[in-house]
């Protein structure tokens, strides 16, 4: 009998296991976690590919709300020499997860990049550090409008002028909330998409459609402008789909 294990079987079982903490963390508490399954590698890709597309300039990475790491995982290989990545996950078990992940990448191994793990809330990292993109993974469709507008301020108070962020939204949740939620939820929603739809008017370079993910998503990507006193919007760009 072989009891070789190969990367395949590796992978599989991380996966499968990773999936399981998900749902489980997704069961204790769906509105932080904000899904049931963990990214896939579809939307992983858009979500990191301001950073590709810098490359191979060192850069200062931020990634808020990175669960379990599926994102992380496709981050930390495209940092390059001098490159800097603060991850912020406030939930303690994904925290360990990541803190885990970051201490076997084998990338880590031949570069200078620096990774660290904050355990806490993006509002609440004491920092002084500027980041060239921003990657959030936060579930902003599941907080009050006053902790969005908190978030997003934050977002932008934390980028370099020009500075990209990349988040995502999944496809057709507004018309499943519309049907299943209280009149109070909805009128939460509302307010939510309209704080995120303002910030998409005047911030938005790109949209894009991520099919292959469960479930579907868009992902946005928002720039700082280049000046505070810029008062130029920018116009999104048609949407672009992802397979």
């Amino acid at each position: 009998m072989d009891d070789t294990i190969t990367p395949r079987d590796r992978f599989l079982t991380q996966r499968n296991a990773e999936s399981w903490m998900f749902l489980i963390e997704a069961a204790r508490d769906l509105r932080t976690t904000g899904a049931v399954a963990p990214s896939g590698k579809a939307l992983a890709r858009v979500l990191t590919e301001p950073v590709r597309t810098q490359a191979p300039h060192p850069l200062a990475v931020l990634e808020a709300g990175a669960g379990t790491g599926p994102v992380t995982r496709a981050l930390i290989p495209q940092l390059s020499r001098g490159s800097r990545l603060d991850i912020v996950e406030a939930n303690p078990r994904f925290a360990a997860r990541l803190r885990g992940l970051v201490t076997a990448h084998p990338h880590l191994a031949a570069t200078s990049a620096q990774v660290n793990v904050h355990q806490t809330y993006v509002e609440h990292l004491d920092t002084d550090q500027r980041y060239d993109v921003i990657v959030s993974g936060l579930p902003l469709t599941n907080f009050t409008p006053v902790q969005v507008e908190r978030i997003m301020a934050r977002y932008l108070e934390l980028l370099h002028p020009g500075g990209t962020l990349t988040y995502f939204a999944y496809l057709g949740t507004r018309k499943a909330r519309a049907l299943a939620a209280s009149r109070a939820e909805a009128r939460r929603h509302a307010a939510v998409d309209e704080i995120m739809a303002a910030y998409q008017r005047t911030h938005a370079t790109g949209r894009w459609t991520v099919w292959a993910n469960l479930p579907p998503a868009y992902v946005w990507h928002l720039q700082r402008p280049l000046a505070s006193a810029d008062t130029d919007r920018l116009v999104p760009q048609p949407d672009r789909a992802s397979r």
